[in-house]
């Protein structure tokens, strides 16, 4: 399969290469996907896509012109494809349902500690030799309410690891109808009462769209420690540094940010207008704010190449990739029946 892949970063060539084993035909360029690249695409059966590039209707209209079939993406979130789009023009998606959880659920806890320990503080601190410790007051986990709204593989791995800490862990998940060891199910709202730290592992849909607000923070504890290794649209973030400002959040830790498309993953360092309410937010010392790297482990990028190169597999064979599928409803159906008819 003639294949090109968005976005690619240095770091993953090898994880690719090794799952390749030059199977597929696979051109790797460092561009994000957009109107002004889709033409890389020419001649190709398949593109491969992550979370930052741009697979909005029109540009999958742009790619299904050029006679793409497939589009997967090396992530688990799809919320950056037009799904409808795509089943419109008959192009099988796919992504990597499963990776590492535990990369993500490492990097949630990374994040607490080290806004409890004060460890950034205390870094820069001593780097200028001064060792005192006045502004590092933190706060034992052990017998902290811990809320997780979303238990999916990644809540659940986070859930381990604060139990692990002695924590008690509370959860919510709207489409989870049976309990599970160690977490006690709530409510919503209970969970945001409740909670001394609460954690986002869901996926961002219409529905869970700021899902954090000012509504929601005013039923959360004065100080909560607020996480997120989700996604950014998850949180409003003006609604979060009003927050901030009035002591309602004490500590707040993400991997994403609801405007990080175009921004995180490349250096911008030098550009002469930055992102004013990224800087608003990063100016408060108790955030902590890291470029979308959660998933960044030498065992999570494996798995997530040797998943797209499964899907470019299955796909070459005329099969369905299973669990990996994302088409929307009509084109999963389509693509399972075909799978039963090659069997």
């Amino acid at each position: 399969m003639k294949v090109v892949a968005y976005s690619i970063k240095s770091f993953e060539k090898e994880f690719l290469a090794k799952a390749n084993q030059k199977k597929h035909d696979i051109t790797l360029i460092s561009n994000p996907l957009g109107p002004e690249t889709a033409f890389y695409a020419e001649g190709k059966d398949a593109v491969v896509v992550f979370t930052n590039d741009n697979v909005s209707a029109p540009v999958v209209h742009q790619l299904a012109d050029m006679g793409i079939k497939y589009i997967a993406t090396r992530s688990a979130g799809t919320d950056h494809i037009d799904k409808q789009a795509a089943a419109e023009r008959g192009i099988k998606l796919a992504n990597v349902p499963v990776y590492s959880p535990q990369a993500i659920a490492e990097h949630t806890v990374a994040l607490a500690l080290s806004l409890s320990r004060q460890v950034v503080k205390a870094e820069e601190h001593s780097l200028h030799f001064d060792f005192r410790q006045d502004e590092l007051i933190g706060f034992n986990f052990h017998g902290k309410t811990v809320g997780l709204v979303g238990l999916g593989h990644i809540g659940q791995a986070t859930a381990a690891i604060f139990n692990g800490l002695g924590c008690k862990v509370i959860g919510y998940d709207a489409f989870l109808t049976e309990s599970l060891p160690s977490i006690e199910m709530v409510s919503f709202a209970e969970l945001l009462m409740q909670s001394d730290i609460i954690s986002l592992h869901a996926p961002l849909t219409t529905d869970t769209h700021h899902l954090i607000n000012a509504s929601s923070l005013a039923l959360m504890k004065d100080g909560v420690m607020l996480l997120n290794t989700s996604r950014g649209g998850l949180l409003n973030t003006r609604d979060v540094i009003h927050g901030l400002n009035t002591g309602k959040v004490g500590y707040l830790g993400i991997d994403v940010y609801e405007n990080e498309k175009g921004l995180f993953f490349e250096d911008h360092e030098h550009d002469e207008v930055k992102d004013t309410l990224l800087m608003d937010l990063m100016q408060h010392p108790n955030v902590l704010v890291t470029p979308h790297q959660a998933y960044l482990t030498k065992e999570a990028l494996q798995q997530i190449a040797d998943q797209t190169i499964k899907n470019l597999d299955l796909w070459q064979l005329k099969k369905c990739v299973g669990n990996a599928c994302v088409c929307s409803k009509n084109c999963r159906v389509v693509e399972a029946e075909k799978a039963v008819v090659k069997s």
